[in-house]
């Protein structure tokens, strides 16, 4: 009787087999690799403390680097694409609850930025919307105007002096009171040298409920003498500007 024949594996099938184990373990090879590299993604853009502030200290400097002042700010300024006069930089002024223009401490800055969880200036420059976007919120604005007063004011004095309220009021209200360069000018045609806090408020209450017109303040309201001269002057000024 002839034998049997066994069935023979062909080259052809051994090599798909081969082909088959490498495939997969190159995709195996490749999955470990990507998950790997996004956990590894996920630990670098994880808030760290540390790594915020070695980050201040390379603003600071050896005799004083527990502050972040002028010279340092501007730096910082250049690496978030961010101009110093910018009113982003009040509102991170305000997040980081800063006492004096120009300078951050070391408490000021992890304050405010471990609440925006920012430890790099990548992370400072992808927040720069969400900071302008709170002066869109009608009560935070409020906060962070009267907040600009005691911050930019000079500390050795109780009042802000003219010129830099100007310079205050055109970063806030400048773009959004239409009545703002005539108050400037007002300013600084008036007596007045100085804006006590109250004033202060009372521009910003005055901007929002008093239109163009004046047709709807009320010289007996409790509005500060100075609003009322303001109002007086701009009428005046109206009614020359009419006649001439």
């Amino acid at each position: 009787m002839p034998r049997g024949k066994r069935r023979a594996t062909t080259a052809p099938e051994m090599g798909s087999s081969e082909e088959d184990r490498q495939s997969s373990k190159r995709h195996r090879n490749a999955f470990i690799s990507n998950l790997s590299s996004r956990r590894c993604s996920k630990v670098d853009d994880a808030f760290s403390q540390k790594r915020c502030l070695n980050w201040f200290r390379e603003y600071t400097t050896p005799n004083d680097p527990d502050t972040l002042a002028p010279e340092g700010m501007e730096r910082f300024c250049e690496d978030i694409s961010v101009e110093p006069e910018n009113v982003v930089m009040l509102v991170l002024a305000y997040k980081m609850g800063a006492r004096q223009m120009g300078f951050f401490t070391q408490s000021e800055w992890l304050k405010g930025l471990t609440d925006l969880q920012c430890d790099t200036s990548e992370k400072v420059t992808n927040k720069l919307d969400h900071l302008r976007n709170l002066l869109n919120d009608h009560n935070t604005f409020k906060l962070i105007y009267r907040y600009a007063y005691d911050f930019a004011r000079d500390k050795d004095q109780r009042s802000m002096d003219v010129e830099t309220a100007k310079g205050m009021l055109q970063l806030l209200l400048g773009k959004h009171w239409p009545l703002y360069p005539q108050f400037a000018l007002f300013l600084e045609q008036s007596k007045y040298k100085v804006i006590n806090k109250d004033q202060w408020c009372n521009i910003l209450e005055f901007s929002r409920t008093i239109s163009n017109d004046l047709t709807n303040y009320d010289v007996d309201g409790a509005w500060p003498v100075m609003l009322d001269e303001f109002v007086e002057w701009l009428r005046h000024l109206r009614t020359q500007t009419t006649i001439s």
